[in-house]
Parts: C-alpha cells; sequence; structure tokens
C-alpha cells in the first residue's frame, strides 16, 4: 500500500510501514543482531551490519521521511549526533549562520568543538531577513535555524530564509524539535534538512535518546548516510523501536500539548506576579503572524520570567513545582519545568545567554498532557 498520499494523522501510524514480511508482525520486529549472514561474500538480503543498517531503523527511517514530507530519512543516536553529521558536510574554512537563542548543546557542539577546526559561526538574532543576509558571505555554507527558539520562543521565517538560502546556494537546516512535523513541515517550505531531537516529542514518553535527519535530494541523503556509517553514530533497534512506537501517537500527543499549552500562556500572561511570557500564539508575540502562516498551532513550549526576581526566586518556583517535574529535556507526556541558564543552557557563556534574553530567573515549561486544572493549580502554588 502507498502511503505518500496520507494525511498526517494517517502518516504516523502507517506512513512509510508495512507488515513484516516474515511472519506478518504489524509493528517491525526489534532486530536486536549486529551482523546478518550471507550466502556467499556480499551476498545479502539488504542488511551486512547494524551500524549500516538494520531493519527496526529503516522502519523508523521510513517513518521520520514519510510524516516530513521529505524522501530520506536517517536516524541517530541522538540529536547532537545528527547536528555533528550536517556540520560534518562543512570544510575548514566555511562558514554557519545560526541563531543566537539556540539549545545551548547545539551551542556548545558548535563552539568548542567545530570552531577549532576551522569552521566559523556567527550566533544573531535571524527574526530579520535583512539581518540574516547582512551576514552572508562568499565562506557562508550553512543557515542553521531553529524556530520556534529554544528558550526564547522565537519564530523565524522559513520561506524567507529558504529564499536567502537558494539565493546564496547555501544549505538551509531547520531544527523542528520544538515544533514537530505535526505544525510545522520545513521541507514543504523550502528547507534542505530537518532536524530532530526524537527525544523530545516524535518519541514522547522521556524513555529513549534518538536523533534524526529527514531530507529530499538524493545527494545530500547520500551524504549523511556516509557519514552516519562512517562516524557511527547510529541508534540501536530498541530505541528504534521505542520511537516508532512514539511516532504512532504524535498526533494525538500534539493536539494535547497544544490545548494545554494555550491555557498555560494565558493563565501566565494575567498573573500578577509573571511579567513576561513567551509562546508564539499570542498575538503581541514578535513575527505571530509568520508563526499564523507556517505553522498548524503553537505548540506546549512556554517560557516566563517573574516580576522582580532573581536566579533564586527561579530555582525556588521550580524546586516548588509539584506536578510539573524539574527535569532537563521536554516533549513527553508528563509536564517538565526548566531553569535554562543553570540547566539545559549553562554551557552558553552568561554574557552571550542574556544578549538573547536567556536572564538567570527565566523558566522554561514543557506543558504535558495532563489534566491542564492541575498544572495550573501547581504553578499557583508554586509561584505563590
Amino acid at each position: 500500500m502507498s502511503t505518500k498520499n496520507l494525511k498526517f494523522n494517517s502518516k504516523t501510524i502507517h506512513g512509510g510501514q508495512e507488515p513484516d514480511k516474515a511472519y506478518g508482525s504489524v509493528m517491525p520486529p526489534i532486530y536486536q543482531t549486529s551482523t546478518y549472514a550471507q550466502t556467499t561474500p556480499g551476498g545479502h538480503k539488504g542488511y551486512e551490519y547494524s551500524r549500516s543498517a538494520n531493519p527496526t531503523r529503516t522502519a523508523l527511517e521510513n517513518s521520520l521521511a514519510s510524516i516530513e514530507n521529505g524522501n530520506y530519512g536517517l536516524a541517530f543516536a541522538s540529536g547532537l549526533s545528527a547536528i555533528d553529521a550536517v556540520i560534518k558536510l562543512l570544510s575548514p574554512g566555511d562558514e554557519v549562520v545560526s541563531t543566537n537563542d539556540l539549545y545551548g548543546g547545539s551551542y556548545r557542539l558548535f563552539k568548542q568543538v567545530f570552531e577549532k577546526y576551522g569552521i566559523k559561526f556567527h550566533f544573531i538574532g535571524m527574526q530579520e531577513v535583512d539581518v540574516i543576509e547582512a551576514h552572508i558571505n562568499e565562506k557562508t555554507k550553512l543557515l542553521w535555524v531553529e524556530t520556534p527558539t529554544n528558550p526564547m520562543m522565537n519564530v523565524i521565517d522559513i520561506p524567507a530564509a529558504a529564499d536567502l538560502a537558494k539565493k546564496h546556494n547555501l544549505l538551509l537546516a531547520v531544527d523542528n524539535t520544538f515544533a514537530t512535523p505535526y505544525l510545522q513541515r520545513p521541507l514543504d517550505l523550502g528547507a534542505d534538512i530537518v532536524m530532530h531531537s526524537a527525544t523530545k516529542y516524535l518519541g514522547g514518553h522521556s524513555d529513549v535518546v534518538v536523533g534524526a535527519l529527514v531530507v529530499k535530494d538524493k545527494e545530500l541523503a547520500d551524504q549523511l548516510y556516509f557519514l552516519q556509517n562512517a562516524s557511527g553514530a547510529v541508534c540501536g533497534p530498541m530505541d528504534s523501536f521505542l520511537t516508532l512506537r512514539g511516532i504512532k501517537t504524535l498526533h494525538v500527543r500534539m493536539q494535547r500539548h497544544c490545548e494545554n499549552g494555550k491555557a498555560i500562556a494565558e493563565y501566565l500572561v494575567k498573573h500578577p506576579k509573571i511579567e513576561k511570557v513567551y509562546w508564539p500564539g499570542f498575538e503581541s508575540h514578535p513575527n505571530h503572524d509568520i508563526a499564523k502562516a507556517q505553522m498548524d498551532n503553537f505548540g506546549g513550549m512556554i517560557s516566563f520570567i517573574p516580576k522582580g526576581s532573581s536566579f533564586e526566586d527561579a530555582v525556588k518556583i521550580v524546586e516548588n513545582l509539584k506536578v510539573f517535574t524539574l527535569a532537563e529535556s521536554l516533549g513527553g507526556v508528563e509536564s517538565l519545568a526548566g531553569h535554562p541558564a543553570s540547566m539545559t543552557h549553562a554551557s552558553i557563556p552568561k554574557e552571550e545567554r542574556e544578549k538573547s534574553g536567556v536572564v538567570d530567573s527565566l523558566i522554561r515549561l514543557s506543558v504535558g498532557i495532563e489534566d491542564v486544572d492541575d498544572l495550573i493549580s501547581d504553578l499557583d502554588q508554586a509561584i505563590g
């Protein structure tokens, strides 16, 4: 059965999938093997060693390609290993333009690992196309976009960035972790590469660490497959199975994440003790119109700053939460709260963090799928 023409909710369940050919298993079996029997040297059934390919991982990669409307999916051991493969497409002397408000692990990989190999990174506010273009020169090879950004929830115009990339013969990569393909499909908007920390919403249950890339172009896919195999940062069959299982409920989970996120954002913006709330669904949010145009809804990620608060005040609030769990990560069924300055973005120097708005009093919420009244009550008692 061809699954290309299915609508999104059906693609999460059936996209790129077929019953197992051996026994008709509806879910792909967990092929927990490192190697495969050959009838003659080089004579095999498509698999020879599980670093290069594994049937369970293939099933996940087919699903990833389907839900992002791509042609080729690649599954990695983590989101950072997926990013690592993209940057390895570059050479010493090349330059990258990236948002100045991005996941701390991405910043650390760019600055502390790849800069010493001669790749230069420009971290800028990418909300205005003119600002992006002003930082492009003859050495620029890649635009790296997060939208919405982590943790300031800034929105970047993907079609405009795609036009710039084509104009200057650059690659455009979009980290789609926060939005997921349920809300936003960057390849349809002109991106060359979509990246996910599939650990988050795609897996959805805080029980796996996986990364993903999806592309349409075969030549680009072949380059990335080579790097994936040569560098070896692949996800195992159990992780592939768990992520694929998570994707099958992505659409129903994201619907509730969006509903709860909207309710929490509206509660916070009216709270007398909250100074600022960052959520792209507000009409007052910068680039709200762009978010409305390129996203189908606004997601369950929210950041906020309590009034007159300090580092210690923010820490006290997150420590007092009972239903929200104080933890790294995001995108699981359970609601999580984090303090970016000391957790997810601690690897970014304080001066650089604060330039993009990641101040010591900022709190980030990943709103889960619990009863929203319980979540609001928990915030109410923690904020005081």
